[in-house]
């Protein structure tokens, strides 16, 4: 079968792969639409320490259910359209005795510490496939990269009370922005790229900031009659973002950490105690994100399209890597379509 296959850093190829071999547990899957993930771009730009070379990339997964294992329950049945949750669980760590899988100390997730699924088939085993038939082949390579910014609101806590800020406004903060939309917040959505803040409005976001051109605290000052907002989500995975959540966020305001940095920040302690902050971060997502966001889904009224860039052919991927790959900012979801 195809595969795209990130075979070094910087370099994408088109391989062959044997087919997946089936356990009895296990539903095999012919892929329709894999999603590029951020953690693939890491990855092809050698920057993941958790995966090792060659490496098959995805887990933002639609599929349709080609054949089933002995063992799969009898609800699990041919040509049914689903999605997967991509996270492996030990059930033994300390995560996962608090029932926070997404934390998992042993995690694996498909495409970054195993192969993932941009090829033509993959087996999975049944627990982790999500079937719904509500959804469009598209929605469903939506799903998981939406629940991560879903997770983060859950651990944010917020509430109809809130004012939430969220840095960066790619599909991760575009998770967060709608589900603390629909727990009644207000939402300030803050990117460089103006592309990004009208999808942000269109998303719901009551406030949109360009930070590159506007004075971000005084915008913010202004906006919450100089208290700050109460929570920020840091979706964009950068220094000067990470020290600005700090800086803005209200007294006795909680910050949500998404994104990886990629290279130490440093911050100085005394806000940290001042405004006696909750500083958390937020990680994968859970089967209770999974649900919410197809709920989402099925009963939105915003067109999923305004979330894609461009949807590519296998054979196209190796060109729309290297292009995302330089113009990162520009690029909300490139989607392959096999």
């Amino acid at each position: 079968m195809r595969a795209i296959e990130i075979t070094t850093p910087g370099e994408v190829k088109i391989v062959e792969r044997e087919m997946p071999q089936m356990g009895k547990g296990d539903v095999l899957l012919k892929i329709k639409y894999v999603g590029f993930c951020g953690s693939d771009l890491s990855t092809y730009l050698g920057k993941n320490p958790m995966v090792q070379y060659p490496r098959i990339p995805g887990h933002e997964i639609s599929a349709v259910i080609e054949k089933t294992g002995d063992e799969v329950p009898e609800g699990f049945q041919k040509g049914q359209n689903v999605t997967v949750v991509p996270y492996t669980n030990c059930g033994q760590c300390t995560s996962c005795k608090q029932k926070r899988f997404n934390a998992c100390r042993y995690n694996e997730t498909l495409g970054v510490q195993r192969d993932g699924a941009m090829a033509e088939f993959i087996a999975v085993p049944w627990q982790k496939v999500l079937k719904d038939e509500a959804l469009t082949e598209l929605q469903l390579a939506l799903v998981e990269p939406l629940t991560v910014g879903f997770h983060a609101i859950d651990n944010g806590k917020v509430t109809d009370i809130d004012t939430v800020l969220v840095f960066g406004c790619g599909m991760i903060g575009s998770g967060a922005i709608v589900r603390a939309k629909l727990r009644g917040a207000t939402v300030i959505a803050v990117d460089v790229d103006d592309v990004k803040l009208k999808i942000a409005g269109q998303l719901g976001a009551d406030f949109i900031i360009n930070s590159k051109e506007k004075d971000l605290h005084q915008e913010l000052q202004e906006i919450t009659n100089g208290e700050g907002p109460n929570v920020v989500i840091e979706a964009a995975g950068n220094p000067v973002t990470y020290r600005a959540a700090i800086d803005e966020v209200a007294f006795a305001g909680r910050v949500v950490c998404i994104g990886y940095a990629g290279t130490e920040v440093a911050f100085s302690t005394k806000l940290w105690v001042q405004k006696e902050l909750e500083i958390m971060g937020s990680r994968n997502a859970n089967p209770s994100d999974f649900e919410a966001v197809i709920k989402y889904l099925k009963s939105s009224r915003v067109d999923e399209n305004i979330l894609i860039s461009k949807k590519v052919s296998p054979e196209e991927a190796p060109v729309a890597m290297k292009e995302w790959a330089e113009a990162p900012g520009k690029i909300m979801k490139i989607l392959v379509q096999f």
